[in-house]
């Protein structure tokens, strides 16, 4: 995205530690894989839509707009293709650079995420490898999701998160059948895309995010509880999640804002935190927990105290 330094990061220092390799592509890559989807295969994956969804009127076979659902679809099986060709984990996109498509990728983004596929907004490669490694610590039947902070409850009740994105939700996160509907996107200057519409199913969990610090990167995990919307959301036509995150939003936020948090996370039910304590350990990288015994007094001592360390334990490795 551009004018937004967080989504990107040091890739060579990633791939050293991770072992990731960040590869760019043109959007024309993908223009071209779309316009040679014949109808035929496009249509095929509509009626599995079908199955699988509560598909909107308008989106079915004879709708008026089935055609929007069609095009879903070839961006869907073009990016398939694209993905395992190129042995791909994870990919990112960004609305300011569409080229010839004629959607921006939302349908297509969350039925790969569903399958661990990692994604993040916007260019944002460091949450979507991030996404990609949480989906292979998923269990089975447990949800894991690109995620972002929409806005904020703060009362009446309980100060709450409404976390959503442009279109890119996983539906793993959801125990009841989403919907696919088109909408008009406000920014990115294109055809209204598809997606599926959902509210995330009640659990415990936490939002994730991988940062680069400039010397080295960090993890900072914040435990948060999914709960039902106080409201219904009919303005709000994407996939969202509501969570009250632990201690309390106040301090949790400015938890977040100290430890240097992005905008963009990884939501999970499923990865514990034992086993992201595990996965920072193997990768030896700094992991921040912000929890409900959290006391900002003490959080800023241990960042301070962790800084030090990292810092002076870096050229031992």
């Amino acid at each position: 995205m551009r004018y937004v330094s967080v989504t990107d990061g040091d890739k060579v220092s990633a791939q050293m530690q991770f072992g990731m390799s960040i590869e760019q592509f043109g959007v024309n890559t993908l223009v071209d894989e779309v316009a040679k989807v014949s109808d035929k295969d496009a249509e095929a994956l509509t009626k599995k839509y079908e199955e699988l969804y509560e598909v909107s009127g308008e989106l079915k076979a004879g709708g008026a707009r089935h055609e929007s659902l069609v095009y879903g679809a070839k961006i869907e099986l073009a990016l398939r293709k694209i993905l395992e060709n190129g042995n791909f984990d994870a990919l990112t996109s960004n609305f300011e650079d569409l080229g010839d498509l004629r959607q921006l990728p939302g349908l297509a983004i969350q039925r790969l995420m569903a399958d661990g596929y990692g994604f993040g907004g916007e260019g944002d490669w460091k949450t979507s490898a991030l996404l990609a490694i949480m989906k292979s610590m998923t269990k089975a039947g447990g949800g894991t999701s690109f995620m972002e902070d929409y806005t904020y409850h703060f009362g009446p009740g309980t100060p709450k998160v409404l976390g959503a994105h442009m279109l890119e939700v996983c539906p793993t996160i959801t125990k009841s059948k989403p919907k696919i509907e088109v909408h008009p996107l406000g920014i990115g200057g294109k055809e209204d895309p598809v997606r599926m519409v959902f509210t995330a199913t009640p659990a415990s969990g936490r939002v994730v995010c991988l940062v680069d610090m400039g010397d080295r990167f960090r993890i900072i995990s914040n435990e948060i509880e999914i709960v039902e919307p106080t409201e219904d959301l009919p303005k709000l036509p994407v996939a969202r999640a509501v969570w009250e995150p632990k201690p309390s939003l106040a301090e949790s936020a400015e938890a977040w804002m100290l430890a240097g948090g992005s905008h963009h996370t990884v939501l999970t039910n499923s990865v514990s935190n034992e086993t992201l304590e595990d996965f920072a350990r193997i990768a030896k990288t700094e992991l921040v927990q912000i929890d409900q015994d959290t006391n900002l007094r003490s959080f800023r001592k241990e960042l301070a105290f962790s800084s030090a360390y990292h810092r002076l334990a870096e050229p031992l490795r």
